[in-house]
């Protein structure tokens, strides 16, 4: 008798399985009936989920969780899961109760709603992260600004190497200059990314302004006069973006050697 039962089993054999996919992208083997046969699958229904404006379509078996419908949400949302927060007929749902068993049937309507400390978390770093980003466009510009004074000392570095007599002005624009770039970095709150790029600005500028205090003591002698210092300062609103061109000076540039800059090393 056994062995003519057998011969009314299934046609594939007992060791084959087949599965079938679940929302999520879940695979589960398919069950089978009493008689050894597979069990008929549960019926596809179709559930509208409403949230806020946006209306999703989900297809899923009668026997679903609300939490297969959270992981189906998360491929049309964006929504993680645990951030997800599933209504029907004004009540919660947990992610482990079956729909067919809370009433929910074809073309039932589900509400979503975004957990509210996942929204604040969300709200929180869109914020940090437009701060940071006004941040690094400040440090940028700053940057460009330095990089037009950069480009100056290098100038007055050349001529002054070179024995070109530089006017005490020229280093006192720049340094000016380049102090006021260090009061707008100051004045930029950053975090993240946004503060180390500002604390690497500030050190260029401190280095730049350090090479110019070497360059104007080799360019003056003791007995120099500092009255230029006070013109500079009250043209200091006019002064555009530099201290004009400092490359190459011309010959008569160098008529204001004084008698002492022969015996200047």
């Amino acid at each position: 008798m056994g062995k003519n039962s057998n011969q009314h089993a299934p046609v594939s054999s007992p060791n084959e399985i087949e599965w079938e996919m679940r929302p999520g992208g879940m695979l589960i083997q398919k069950r089978h009936d009493d008689d050894g046969g597979f069990a008929s699958r549960e019926p596809i229904i179709n559930i509208t989920v409403s949230h806020g404006p946006s209306r999703h379509e989900v297809h899923v078996p009668a026997d679903s969780t609300f939490g297969d419908i959270k992981n189906a949400l998360a491929q049309k949302t964006g929504l993680d899961p645990k951030d997800q927060r599933l209504l029907f007929r004004g009540k919660e749902k947990e992610d482990e109760e079956h729909l067919h068993m809370a009433g929910v049937k074809d073309r039932s309507k589900i509400l979503l709603l975004e957990d509210p400390a996942s929204k604040e978390r969300k709200l929180e770093e869109i914020g940090k992260n437009n701060e940071i980003g006004k941040a690094s466009g400040a440090v940028a510009e700053v940057r460009a600004e330095v990089d037009q004074l950069s480009e100056r000392v290098a100038a007055l570095e050349v001529a002054v190497h070179g024995g070109t007599k530089v006017a005490d002005k020229e280093f006192l624009i720049l340094t000016e200059l380049l102090m006021k770039q260090l009061l707008k970095l100051d004045s930029i709150e950053a975090e993240g990314e946004a503060k180390l790029q500002r604390k690497s600005e500030v050190r260029r500028v401190q280095n730049l302004v350090e090479t110019l205090d070497n360059l104007k003591a080799r360019n003056s002698n003791p007995n120099s006069n500092s009255s230029n210092a006070v013109s500079v300062t009250t043209k200091w609103e006019t002064f555009d973006s530099g201290v004009g061109s400092l490359t190459a000076p011309p010959p008569s540039s160098s008529t204001k050697i004084t008698q002492d800059w022969e015996q200047f090393d």
